[in-house]
């Protein structure tokens, strides 16, 4: 799924292509708003909001799109080929006379008043990566459902927006959390928050998404997408498995170690800094 930063960047990207110019072409090909033409309307702005995107006119109306598990916008010089996937699969396009934006296998696509777009996007807490971002009230959120398990109050958007499952696993990590502690039992909860907002703000400039500080394959992650292989700090195999809701289950990956609940276990296994991923070599 894609996560706060990639919704950054491309609404980042968006926004340079399409701000200040007037739509040639405006479809959006879903259901309930297949007869809405949007060519001749004035984009004002691009903005994120968590993992919604917010395409603002300036005749006061809003696009809110949302990813969800697949959902992508691709940009392409006009009269370029489009090659973002069949064409059964696009959900929307905004053209200009310079570029194209396709916006392929989008979710929860709607136009409201942009002085109503708390309707879609009210119930979100605050966005990690937004101007406005508040710990203090991400923090109070979270601990007002004190027994949940933090690996599944950090994917809550309601509690704060723009984390997905990559960043989850890895700033419980980084912080030595342990995905099924309760909130109330995280010893530095306005850390673990803060750690997990850093690794998203050091990714949103780039496609590459790395919380190691390496960006080749296999050394990108410290445990997401690493089971059985041994952890970077202590050399315990990763574990995996599902945490969530039924239906809801998201793939959990930690540390048994550095991420153990067992107060035996040697605290300086679980806390400080990782050490940085060996080098690749040959026989890696």
């Amino acid at each position: 799924m894609p996560e706060g930063d990639t919704v950054w960047l491309a609404a980042k990207r968006m926004h340079t292509a399409l701000a200040g110019a007037t739509l040639r072409r405006g479809e959006l090909r879903v259901p309930q708003l297949a007869a809405t033409d949007l060519a001749g309307r004035t984009v004002s702005e691009v903005v994120p909001r968590g993992k919604h995107m917010l395409t603002r006119f300036t005749d006061g109306w809003t696009l809110r799109t949302h990813y969800r598990m697949d959902g992508s916008w691709h940009i392409y010089r006009h009269g370029s080929r489009w090659r973002g996937g069949p064409a059964f699969s696009i959900r929307a396009i905004l053209a200009t006379d310079q570029w194209d934006c396709v916006g392929y296998r989008l979710h929860d696509v709607a136009m409201v008043r942009t002085a109503h777009e708390d309707q879609v996007v009210g119930h979100l807490g605050p966005d990690v990566l937004g101007p406005d971002w508040d710990l203090d009230e991400a923090l109070r959120r979270l601990r007002a459902h004190p027994d949940e398990q933090i690996g599944v109050a950090i994917l809550d958007q309601r509690n704060l927006c723009g984390p997905g499952n990559l960043y989850k696993v890895e700033g419980l990590f980084v912080c030595g959390v342990h995905p099924w502690m309760r909130v109330a039992d995280v010893e530095d909860l306005p850390g673990l928050v803060e750690r997990t907002r850093s690794l998203m703000l050091a990714n949103r400039d780039r496609p590459e998404q790395s919380t190691t500080g390496d960006l080749r394959r296999g050394r990108d992650h410290w445990v997401y997408g690493r089971k059985d292989r041994p952890c970077y700090r202590c050399g315990t195999p990763i574990l995996r498995g599902d945490q969530g809701p039924d239906l809801q289950e998201r793939i959990t990956y930690w540390c048994p170690t550095c991420q153990a609940t067992d107060a035996s276990v040697d605290p300086a296994a679980r806390t400080g800094e990782p050490d940085h991923p060996p080098p690749l070599t040959s026989a890696s």
